[in-house]
């Protein structure tokens, strides 16, 4: 799980049983179905706005309407009109699938400097503690950086610890796209780290992105960092239960289905993200041709048939990696079932080597982030296999028995 590289202790694992059992317990108290209700988010307050809204004296359509009609309303829109809307209700339109994608870069640029400027005003807050102050100026400092000129935001959420996605490359003209599912601990204050970049999403996709384009140069590629999701927090009941994947799921297949274009869709799912992508599978659209995952704690599916995806499947592990040590299974909800890189699991298993820990997947000069940016492009005859030459490449289009050297 994504901040964690050193080898836990074994007893962590069994304290997650004892946990599991607390979380059973306080889920019949009621606890769970208390803990999160709080005031309208500015996030949600944008989107009622939105359905109390007009243009010209006709009703906005549902936010939550399939990404296709979204798509048809903007495209019905004059350049003036859809900027009006992205000015009036910044959050609901950058966080809309469907929108178009340029409008939802501006949007959430507007939303942003709305959030930089609240957080600004904050830290001279006398009202707020010295602690609270530092905090506001921390998360205005992380709003200004998402705002930089070169930064392509495709959703941004401002509330608690934040969820945020970014594009690298030109998504709506690309030949294929990437999208990064990271696992635990990530949100918008960690989605981008200076110390050791390739552990956060943001250095994963950019590290993904360039791997692509040297892998295929003349392919016009892009390249999702989805930190849009509330992924758990540390090792506990969460990490260690489905709870915050089965809403990830949601929302990243509500992402897939308003990506613009045909283009075919890669997912690579790490540690808990690969919860999250397990549990999205079975509802995936058709242009998800493949699903990566590393470092996996499991898929919640006993094997790749019980996934209920046409996707390829693919999985990997290095040596180093403490995840090996988890218990694979799946238990009163506690767990995430099989082991992807099992052979029972039956997923094409790929060389991790060069990586080193929990999270070193997507650094350059390893197997591993060559082995994604060749999935990312659609190379599969070039990808290098865990245990033999060619055996995960049977089938698959444009491979040869002899691989790769």
């Amino acid at each position: 799980m994504t901040s964690f590289d050193a080898s836990p202790p074994l007893n962590v694992w069994r304290a997650l049983l004892a946990l599991a059992v607390v979380f059973v317990m306080l889920t019949t108290t009621g606890w769970t179905a208390s803990r999160g209700h709080r005031g309208s988010t500015a996030l949600q307050a944008s989107l009622a706005a939105w359905q109390h809204g007009s243009l010209h004296g006709h009703r906005l359509p549902d936010p939550d309407a399939a990404p296709g009609r979204i798509a048809r309303f903007f495209a019905s829109l004059g350049a003036h009109d859809r900027d009006l809307l992205a000015h009036r209700y910044p959050l609901a339109v950058g966080n809309m699938n469907g929108a178009p994608v340029p409008l939802r870069y501006e949007a959430n640029r507007i939303a942003l400097g709305q959030a930089r400027a609240a957080e600004l005003k904050r830290t001279h807050d006398s009202r707020l503690t010295p602690a609270g102050q530092q905090d506001a100026g921390r998360r205005e400092h992380h709003f200004a950086a998402l705002m930089g000129k070169d930064r392509q935001i495709l959703a941004f959420d401002p509330e608690g610890s934040g969820r945020v996605a970014e594009v690298f490359g030109d998504l709506t003209r690309a030949q294929r796209v990437s999208v990064v599912v990271p696992g635990v601990d990530t949100d918008l204050f960690t989605f981008r780290k200076t110390y050791r970049p390739y552990t956060a999403a943001y250095g994963m996709a950019k590290s993904l992105w360039t791997a692509e384009r040297t892998a295929s140069p003349g392919t016009r590629t892009a390249v999702i960092a989805w930190a849009d999701y509330t992924a758990p927090s540390g090792i506990g009941v969460d990490a260690a239960t489905a709870m915050r994947a089965e809403d990830g799921a949601v929302r990243l297949n509500g992402l897939l289905r308003g990506l613009p274009g045909a283009a075919p869709v890669a997912l690579f799912c790490h540690s808990y993200g690969s919860v999250v992508c397990g549990l999205a599978a079975h509802s995936l659209p058709g242009r998800v041709f493949d699903i990566a995952v590393a470092a996996s704690p499991g898929m919640h599916a006993q094997t790749v048939a019980r996934l209920g995806t046409s996707a390829q499947v693919w999985a990997m592990r290095n040596a180093t990696d403490w995840i090996r040590d988890v218990p694979y299974l799946e238990l009163g909800g506690f767990g995430h079932g099989a082991d992807p890189v099992s052979r029972a699991f039956g997923a094409r298993v790929l060389s991790a080597d060069g990586a080193k820990g929990h999270a070193g997947y997507f650094d350059p000069g390893t197997d591993s982030l060559t082995n994604f940016a060749e999935i990312g492009v659609g190379a599969y005859g070039s990808v290098r296999c865990a245990h033999d030459n060619d055996g995960c490449r049977a089938g698959l289009p444009g491979t040869t028995t002899a691989g790769r050297a």
